[in-house]
């Protein structure tokens, strides 16, 4: 029963990144990762305003060359950059008003620039990355919902037999800033498989980081999908 299992284990499972805040000296380079400070623009490219005439918030910056995982809708890409508005947007706001996503294919043209924004109350710090081999989805609106029928009554059956006390006590999550993987749902979610929007797959989150003072509402998680057709973005966030 128990290669059955790790055979459930393996089905459900997917790699993530993890990011770690602080705790090394910055070189501040264009190969780090950072949360609370964007400094990676285009020549022509400042913080973007929110739709009050605010610079935005430098959310995060992903340098993605040198990571253990990148999932597959960015792997082209070298580099990503998230700005916010410092009052989150709405969830499912579309993109430009109160939050935006810059990918850069290429470095060629890409400057390091000292830019900060006065409303913004989030402490920078550069981040390590990790791999994360086995991120499975959480029970309750987290992914495991649009995992097929057939397996989700086998995991329910083999807990109720005794093999295991709980979900739980088989699977690992990732609840940090990471890039793929499965969203960290606070609340029973919306689930994995386009409830983003129809064509979205989710991407990466930010989760909140005390030592970035980072806090998104109570506790929560800012949840990140691309269209695999179209290359929009979806946002979604959810709290304790």
């Amino acid at each position: 029963m128990d290669n059955r299992i790790q055979e459930i284990k393996d089905i459900i499972e997917k790699p993530a990144t993890e990011f770690i805040t602080g705790g090394f000296r910055p070189l501040n380079v264009l190969e780090e990762s950072w949360i609370g400070r964007v400094f990676a623009y285009t020549k022509d490219e400042e913080i973007p305003l929110d739709k009050n005439g605010d610079p935005m918030m430098p959310l995060i910056q992903f340098y993605l060359p040198n990571l253990p995982f990148v999932p597959e809708l960015i792997k082209s890409k070298k580099l990503i950059t998230v700005f916010i508005s410092q009052d989150f947007p709405d969830t499912f706001e579309t993109m430009g008003d109160n939050w935006v996503i810059r990918e850069y294919d290429s470095l060629e043209n890409i400057v390091i620039k000292d830019l900060t924004s006065p409303v913004s109350y989030l402490k920078p710090f550069p981040m390590k990355s990790q791999l994360y081999p086995k991120d499975a989805p959480l029970w309750d609106g987290g992914g495991i919902e649009d995992i097929d029928y057939n397996l989700i009554t086998e995991i329910v059956k083999l807990e109720r037999e005794g093999h295991f006390n709980s979900y739980f006590d088989i699977i690992k999550h990732c609840y940090s800033t990471k890039l793929g993987g499965y969203p960290s749902f606070c609340q029973p979610g919306i689930g994995f498989k386009d409830s983003f929007g129809e064509g979205f797959e989710f991407v990466f989150q930010v989760s909140s980081d005390g030592k970035a003072q980072l806090n998104v509402i109570d506790s929560g998680s800012l949840m990140f999908a691309k269209n695999k057709e179209t290359g929009e973005w979806s946002l979604y966030y959810d709290f304790y």
